[in-house]
Parts: C-alpha cells; sequence; structure tokens
C-alpha cells in the first residue's frame, strides 16, 4: 500500500526523497523502506496541527469521542494484522502483540468515555457579589515521541488523550518501529480524523525531530516515553519556554518475595513478568529479592520454568522469548552477565548469546537467571532491558525495603506476601509509582501509570492521563 511508505500530515501521506530501512530483529531481513523526515517535515506538521487546533479544540466533546470510538472499531478489526505487523517489526511474540493490540484499542476506548467527562466547578467566594469558575481547556500543539518497546500501545496512550482533551499533536515513533506508528496513523485517518489534528513524522535520526519539538513555540507540551537520559535532555531544551512535559523513563523494578509467600506461586509470578517483551518493559523486575527461608525452591521452580523458554521468531509457535532490539542491547546484557559473574554471581540458566541457524541473523539472548547478585555488579544498579533474572537474598523487612528504594528510579515493584499488614506496610513504604501486591500486571487503560523520582514525571491513562493535557482556567465574576 502507498501509505507504507509516508509520513501522515495535515490529512495527506507524505512522500519523501529519502528513506530509511526497517528490519526484523529475528531474522535481519529488512521489511521495508520508510520516508525519512527531517526538521522542515516536524515544522510542517506543527504548523498543520498548528492550525487545525481552533476547530478540533472547539468541537464538542461527543464528535471527538466518536472519532476515536471509530478508531477503537477498526484496531479490533484489524487486531490480527497489527499484531503480525508488530512480530515483524519488533520482535516480540505474537501472543504478546495481541496482548499489545488489545491494550492499544483500550486507551482508544476509555478516552472516547474520558472526552465527555472534564468537568468544570464553581468555588463558593467570601464576597457576596463574587462567583468563582474554574473550565478546563485543551492545552494546545502536543508534540509526542514514543519508543520501540511497545509501538502500537505507546501511540494511543499519548494521542487518544490528548484528541480527547481537544489539542492537536505531532508524533515521531521510534526509528526501528516506524511501520507499527504508520498503521496506526492510517486507522485514525479511516476513522474520520480532521486533516492537521493528528500528524507522523517518521525519521531515522531522532535529533532534529526533537529540537523542533523542544523549540517551536506552537508547541505547548511535550510527551516522551524512552530512556531517562534522553529524557532529561529533551526537558532541559524544552525548559526555556517553559513547555508542559510528560516524561515515562527508565526503571529498575524490585520484586519482593517475602518467606510467607508460596515460593511456587511467586516464581511463577515473576518468571512471567520478568521476561515480558524478551525483558524489554520499563517496568520489568531488574532485582528479585527472595526471603532466605525460601530462597532454594523459589530459584528452583523459577529456573525449570526459564529453562523451557523457547527463544526464535515471535511468528513460529510456541515461542516465549523474541529478539532484542539490536546487537547494542545484545552487547549490554552480555556485558552485565560477565561482570556478575566475575564478581561472584552463580548462573543457573542461559548466559549468553544465542547462535546457530536460527539465531544467526537475529539479535538473540538466551534467558538468563544469576543468584548471589551483590550490590557492586552492574546489573544491581543498571537497568538491563533484556532476559536476564539477578536474584538477591534478604533476610528482615527493614533490609528489603531499604535495598529496594536503593535506586534513582522509581516506577514499577512488587510485593509477594499472604501478610495484609505488611502488604500494606510495604505498598506505602516503596518509593515507586506502580506497585503489584500479588500483581505482575497492575496496569490498565483505567489506571494511572508513571514513576517516582528519575522515572518520570506525571501519569499516563486513567482520569490523570487527560489531565495531563487539560489548562485550568479561572473566572472571577462579579456580579
Amino acid at each position: 500500500m502507498a501509505w507504507q511508505i509516508c509520513m501522515y500530515i495535515n490529512g495527506k501521506w507524505l512522500k519523501t526523497d529519502q528513506q530509511f530501512s526497517v528490519t526484523n530483529p529475528a531474522t535481519g531481513e529488512v521489511i521495508e523502506m520508510v520516508a525519512d523526515g527531517d526538521q522542515s517535515h516536524a515544522k510542517l506538521a506543527i504548523d498543520a496541527a498548528s492550525a487545525a487546533y481552533k476547530s478540533w479544540s472547539s468541537a464538542t466533546a461527543y464528535a471527538r469521542a466518536e472519532v476515536l470510538q471509530k478508531a477503537y472499531t477498526l484496531m479490533m478489526v484489524r487486531k490480527q494484522l497489527l499484531a503480525e505487523l508488530l512480530t515483524s517489526e519488533q520482535g516480540k511474540p505474537l501472543k504478546a502483540a495481541l496482548n499489545e493490540v488489545q491494550y492499544a484499542a483500550d486507551f482508544l476506548r476509555w478516552f472516547a468515555e474520558e472526552a465527555k467527562r472534564v468537568y468544570g466547578e464553581t468555588i463558593p467566594s467570601a464576597r457576596a457579589d463574587q462567583r468563582f469558575i474554574v473550565r478546563y481547556q485543551p492545552i494546545g500543539v502536543v508534540a509526542a515521541v514514543t519508543p520501540w518497546n511497545y509501538p502500537i500501545s505507546m501511540i494511543t496512550r499519548k494521542v487518544a488523550p490528548a484528541l480527547a482533551a481537544g489539542c492537536t499533536i505531532v508524533l515521531k515513533p521510534a526509528e526501528a518501529t516506524p511501520l507499527c506508528a504508520i498503521a496506526v496513523f492510517d486507522i485514525l485517518h479511516e476513522a474520520g480524523l480532521p486533516a492537521g489534528v493528528a500528524n507522523l513524522v517518521t525519521a531515522f535520526d531522532p535529533v532534529p525531530i526533537g529540537n523542533e519539538f523542544c523549540t517551536n513555540p506552537k508547541v505547548k507540551k511535550l510527551t516522551f516515553t524512552g530512556s531517562t537520559a534522553v529524557g532529561k535532555k529533551l526537558s532541559q531544551d524544552a525548559a526555556p519556554q517553559l513547555k508542559r512535559i510528560s516524561m515515562e523513563l527508565g526503571g529498575h523494578a524490585p520484586f519482593i518475595v517475602f518467606d510467607d509467600a508460596d515460593p511456587i506461586h511467586a516464581a511463577k509470578g515473576a518468571s512471567l513478568v520478568k521476561f515480558l517483551n524478551t525483558g524489554q518493559a520499563c517496568i520489568s523486575p531488574n532485582r528479585i529479592f527472595v526471603q532466605r527461608g525460601i530462597l532454594d525452591p523459589f530459584i528452583k521452580t523459577f529456573t525449570d520454568r526459564v529453562a523451557k523458554m523457547k527463544a526464535g521468531n515471535g511468528l513460529e509457535p510456541d515461542v516465549s522469548i523474541g529478539p532484542l532490539v539490536n546487537h547494542a542491547a545484545v552487547e549490554k546484557v552480555s556485558r552485565q552477565v560477565e561482570d556478575a559473574l566475575k564478581k561472584g554471581a552463580t548462573l543457573h540458566n542461559g548466559g549468553q548469546q544465542l547462535s546457530g541457524e536460527n539465531y544467526s541473523s537475529g539479535h538473540f539472548y538466551a534467558p538468563t537467571v544469576l543468584s548471589n547478585v551483590s550490590e557492586d555488579m552492574l546489573i544491581y544498579r543498571e537497568e538491563t532491558f533484556g532476559p536476564v533474572a539477578a536474584i538477591i537474598a534478604f533476610d528482615t523487612y527493614d533490609q528489603v525495603i531499604n535495598m529496594a528504594n536503593d535506586t534513582r528510579y522509581g516506577l514499577a515493584a512488587y510485593v509477594y506476601t499472604k501478610n495484609l499488614s505488611r502488604a500494606m506496610r510495604a505498598f506505602e513504604a516503596l518509593d515507586f509509582g506502580i506497585i503489584g501486591i500479588n500483581d505482575i500486571n497492575p496496569t490498565s487503560a483505567a489506571a494511572p501509570f508513571g514513576g517516582m523520582n528519575e522515572s518520570g514525571l506525571g501519569r499516563e491513562g486513567a482520569r490523570e492521563g487527560l489531565d495531563e493535557y487539560l489548562e485550568t482556567k479561572l473566572g472571577g465574576f462579579s456580579i
């Protein structure tokens, strides 16, 4: 289809002379050549969004909701095709890709309803002749940058609330996964979104696009999901204009298993969430803390389950471990594992890059289990973003809470315990924005998602996700 190689600006598919290749990380094969935009394309898209803002922001909430609901319906119709594209471009197993498409569609449906729930309020005044009225209105043109690890759901998690609030938007997807973004914008176009309301700029080099997003005065808000280092840079560049920013950044999630928990049940849960998307998830547990009394049965169950995980092309049946995004990611994982082993960690499974006929053209690393991990190891401090589980023994409640909080990140954490009092105390004591208590999936379109400390600013999803795109206006009336 012609739109597959194009950007989407002002309601039209735009070709460019320059293109870049998109490859399958499992096979190394080129999937498609995609339009390679530059700073001028970003400016053109921002101008289109600015021109469309007046009419879109004044449209009724019901009209905006109708477009989002149509987009939801179309996404569900195309669920299988989108999932197959996602697996080919990003690498995750098809079952996980289907789950992501459903998650992405959920944001469209949720914010279609939330669009009609932007209520104002009245505030009593101390003066008899005065009335206060509060109105919430869209912030303006939004610039968005999305990551490669969840290339469909991270788009709708930003685009849906922005459109619901009455904002217009320009999106730059990750250079590794532009085809998923193009497919999403094709859905928005078919759903009847007016020209200029949502625009897509694809580019191999993200720096010029990011520069335009940060410096163009027509952009009133910047929303970014990605690494903490890049998030800090974008925040600094956007600061001179005091743009509103939302940042969903890195994580270093602790997974705490107390000795009153069932070690078998906890190990099953930990193995599922640790190797979700081959460990390439910001909420993936990086440090698995297990109380010493149940350490051995936990490690045995965990290792047995990991040893059965099949790595390969996500389109093949029974594959649960896909490729890493690129060779640099494989090198980072290898470096962390080698460092841990040199410093005394115990290897229970994996520990090497996968090779051979099925793996030689892709970026595969064996699902790996380490124990006896200590604070002086790289993996204890750095986000791994790969299929390596680091298990650490602990003795007391206070000790593990201190170890869990000993990080500059603060996105997600997990606690397994049967003790309600301990669960509540841990929930309150852990410095993380999302905490799963005996739950490995504490996320939903209806729930706020975001972190503390250097894991970001703001929240996505839920009512809070819509608030990020609204300004508060006060009217004081003298009568």
